[in-house]
């Protein structure tokens, strides 16, 4: 009887056992990862186009103090995004990152919205009288400041880390159709990053300009509640991965080795137990590209280099194949990411377009006309629509012509998105000189208020081809640092374009001055004037082309030298072991084709 009762039980175990755990991650986080950044962009967003109106009616500041207030601002929030990706992948993990940004955003707007709802938080209102205007105190000063650096803070915390922590809950490696599942992740969040910068920058503004600062403000803190609290609700559905250590001191401590190693020699080609690696570790010597690190990983002592459980007895003097290889890694694709800091910044040409839309008829009937602030809206709906397009139309509509699955190499949609903003600057130049010629026919040279007779929807298509060049170049740009960078350093992968843009905001200002220095020699008029009918903003335009068209040049030489790409060298793999791969997959009772054979990389 006692045995037929411990078999039973025994049975119970093994049944219990063998009750399939729901695995984490999926596709069931998606709404909570892509509605927490969509509800942070749409609030974060929505404060910077009238904010320079807000600081000089209420906070009495002039336009230059104004102006370069939100330049830091907006250079903040583009630079914190590469410090909260080595917080993540460092120290606190891509969750915890969220999660605290979340936190500090909420915070800032909170504080921005207390200085339009406390009278005493900013200076009081001008005397009408006397003409004169206190300037804010310290404490006031003190309070809007801190406001704006919690919001950067959050930015830093959300944007570099919910791309990576959404694909970590979809990257399923030994999945044949994996590339297929996030390149279409890729697509849509950036569709929905797109949508929530258009209702920012149409709703918002709206809102702010029509209910006034108090109500402006604070409907951007409400969606700031709602993304923390969407977020963090669906905390035990999410795969979290704990950070490594330290990627930042890990590089410099290869860089250190190795120039320490300088003079070692290398170990022969099929030497084994030469490098040191982690245990549990797959590679276990470095690849030859950039072989001068990989000095920073030969163990030159065993018994004084090593200690017992494996690791280095310094990692100051022996680092691990890891190590040299994430390095690598990260310096290997920095010449394709240069490649798109020039497309940035032909996207952050916004100020000369409002300058043209305002001076064209930007009528679409005869009560309604486009705010000359709002076109640049074409460029969001362009990227959007394509997106879908190209996700739900034109890729299933090729699979199903060429009978098996089609996919569009990242290396070519970033060429493909480079040639676009090319012609896109080509295309502003030709408008504009058009629109400068019909001002000067029409007798407006120095009336730059006037509004010719040239409709403004000539503007539209260099919106839209720069929003197709983005939609090319910045989603292939994430996949391709996402797929190349070891997935310990996925963050940085994700932030690294935002931290192209920041670069290419500075560059962009740079240029601008040195074109304003040397068009204005000898009390010559400007190529960017205020004045933009006796400007040559067309020159302007055809400088970013020609420049465009270097960095498309530039861009061939990078690609080709970096190689094929590690999704190319695994179907060439897969390939040549297709037959092994079918019959392992058919011993399953899976019917799947070789990718070698299934997917082609056009």
């Amino acid at each position: 009887m006692e045995d037929k009762m411990e078999d039973c039980s025994e049975q119970r175990e093994v049944s219990h056992q063998e009750t399939p755990r729901r695995q984490k991650g999926g596709l069931v986080t998606m709404p909570f990862i892509i509605a927490n950044e969509s509800f942070e962009k749409v609030a974060s967003y929505g404060l910077v186009p009238n904010m320079i109106l807000y600081l000089i009616k209420d906070y009495h500041m002039g336009v230059a103090k104004g102006t370069n207030i939100l330049f830091f601002w907006q250079a903040a929030t583009n630079f914190t995004p590469i410090l909260g990706a080595f917080v993540a992948d460092s120290y606190l993990g891509r969750f915890l990152t969220i999660g605290l940004g979340s936190i500090c955003s909420l915070l800032g707007m909170i504080l921005l919205w207390l200085t339009a709802m406390i009278p005493r938080s900013k200076p009081p209102p001008c005397d009408l009288l006397t003409q004169s205007c206190r300037s804010p105190t310290a404490a006031q000063m003190t309070l809007l400041i801190s406001s704006l650096v919690l919001i950067s803070a959050g930015a830093g915390g959300v944007r570099p880390c919910s791309l990576a922590f959404g694909a970590d809950q979809l990257d399923r490696r030994d999945n044949p159709k994996n590339d297929r599942v996030l390149e279409s992740f890729f697509g849509w969040y950036y569709a929905s990053a797109a949508i929530s910068v258009l209702i920012a920058l149409t709703g918002i503004v709206y809102i702010q300009d029509h209910l006034g600062w108090r109500v402006g403000f604070g409907i951007p803190a409400i969606l700031m509640v709602l993304s923390a609290l969407v977020f963090f609700l669906a905390s035990s559905l999410y795969l979290k991965q704990k950070a490594s250590k330290s990627l930042l001191t890990g590089f410099v401590q290869v860089i250190v080795v190795a120039f320490k190693n300088r003079n070692l020699t290398f170990p022969l080609p099929n030497s084994t137990g030469s490098y040191h690696h982690k245990r549990d570790s797959k590679i276990v010597a470095p690849t030859d590209k950039l072989r001068f690190l990989n000095k920073a990983c030969i163990i030159k002592n065993p018994e004084q280099d090593i200690a017992p459980d494996g690791s280095a007895l310094n990692p100051w003097s022996l680092c691990t194949v890891e190590q040299v290889e994430e390095l690598k890694a990260l310096l290997k694709v920095l010449p394709l990411w240069s490649t798109g800091i020039i497309m940035s910044i032909n996207l952050s040409q916004t100020s000369f377009p409002v300058l043209q839309a305002s001076s064209m008829d930007r009528h679409l009937s005869k009560r309604f006309q486009i705010p000359a602030g709002s076109y640049g809206m074409f460029n969001i709906i362009s990227l959007a629509l394509w997106v879908i397009l190209y996700d739900r139309a034109i890729l299933p509509l090729a699979s199903k012509i060429k009978g098996k699955p089609v996919r569009i190499g990242v290396k070519v949609r970033m060429g493909i998105g480079l040639f676009l903003t090319c012609t896109a600057m080509i295309v502003s130049a030709i408008v504009e000189n058009a629109r400068r010629r019909k001002a000067i026919r029409e007798g407006f040279l120095n009336n730059p208020r006037a509004v010719l007779d040239m409709s403004a929807m000539w503007l539209v298509p260099q919106f839209c081809l720069n929003g197709l060049a983005e939609a090319f170049t910045a989603i292939g740009q994430t996949e391709f640092f996402y797929s190349e960078i070891p997935k310990s350093m996925s963050s940085i992968a994700a932030a690294l374009f935002g931290l192209g843009l920041a670069v290419a905001n500075l560059l962009a200002s740079v240029v601008v001055s040195i074109i304003d220095s040397i068009t204005s020699r000898g009390g010559k008029e400007s190529w960017v004037s205020n004045n933009i009918n006796k400007g040559r903003i067309d020159n302007y335009y055809w400088v970013l082309a020609i420049l465009s068209f270097i960095n498309l040049l530039y861009y061939f030489v990078c690609a080709w030298a970096y190689g094929p790409c590690d999704e190319q060298a695994a179907k060439a793999s897969i390939a040549g072991n297709g037959l092994k791969k079918e019959e392992e997959l058919s011993n399953h009772g899976t019917k799947v084709r070789d990718e070698g054979n299934g997917l082609k990389d056009v």
